[in-house]
């Protein structure tokens, strides 16, 4: 494998000065561990949705290392999850959110929908976690400038292309979003970008964007990657949601060494070994 850049290497310049300075400065990323109050998300559907289960394992994740909590309450799987109304949303979150944020760590809001980030943020949730990139929901723009939080904004399609160039249509994606955000007054310094592993494309696709993920540099600004269990790990070698914490790590750890900042992850404990292991060695070149 040739690395681009050593996976100890950090973002520079005003993209670092207010988001999550003091994480995205450390010599490996920060990981984000995934909670879904969900019945349906891909992987651990239905393991958390009541709210004493989804509390211990927020608290799991913590102790396991986690940096960021990513709380969501809308599975966005691209086959078999059911849209829900921003009210089913935050009747799902209200049992948990506030007790999750009560534990110190910052929380990230998963959620399409400006009304359920704006309830979410009133909560304390601190970053706003949007899977379409602020192109969905006309109101996500205006609510994150108003609110100063940080924004992921993600690249996401209807449905996959195999014809396309995926990164020139995540590229394109992005300035599109940057322009909206922007227009609304959102400073540059408070937005992260997520290629969206697993989302509009196929899997061959996804494994382009984690390969060319460097070129997402032009924007110089912070990148999150989510390859966790995602289905591309399943056409390498076989294997169920649950039985692909290898691959997951494999994924994170090239996103890291290609630039990524931020990653998120089911298996916090697993990722941040990896994650620092990796630095310590690099470290000693």
């Amino acid at each position: 494998m040739m690395a681009t850049r050593p996976i100890a290497s950090a973002v520079t310049g005003p993209a670092v000065s207010a988001v999550l300075p003091a994480l995205l400065l450390r010599p490996y990323p920060a990981v984000m561990g995934i909670l879904n109050v969900t019945p349906d998300s891909f992987s651990d559907g239905g393991q958390f949705i009541a709210p004493e289960q989804a509390l211990a394992q927020a608290r799991r994740l913590i102790a396991e290392g986690a940096d960021i909590i990513d709380i969501g309450a809308e599975s966005t799987r691209p086959y078999g999850s059911q849209p829900v109304t921003a009210e089913a949303e935050m009747a799902r979150l209200k049992p948990v959110l506030a007790e999750v944020v009560a534990l110190g760590v910052p929380v990230s809001i998963d959620s399409m929908k400006s009304e359920v980030v704006a309830w979410a943020l009133d909560q304390g949730a601190a970053i706003a976690n949007d899977v379409w990139g602020l192109q969905r929901d006309a109101g996500m723009a205006p609510l994150v400038a108003a609110r100063s939080v940080p924004v992921i904004v993600m690249h996401n399609r209807e449905q996959a292309d195999p014809a396309i160039d995926i990164m020139q249509d995540i590229t394109a994606f992005f300035e599109r979003s940057l322009e909206i955000a922007a227009r609304a007054g959102i400073a540059s310094d408070r937005i992260v970008l997520d290629p969206g592993i697993g989302f509009g494309k196929t899997q061959e696709q996804s494994m382009m964007a984690l390969a060319r993920l460097a070129e997402l540099d032009v924007f110089r600004l912070p990148v999150l990657v989510g390859a966790s269990r995602k289905r591309f790990i399943s056409t390498i070698v076989a294997s169920e949601p649950q039985q692909r914490i290898g691959g997951s790590i494999a994924a994170h750890l090239i996103a890291a060494r290609n630039g990524a900042r931020i990653i998120r992850a089911h298996d916090v404990a697993e990722t941040v070994q990896a994650l620092r292991v990796a630095a310590a060695i690099e470290g000693q070149q």
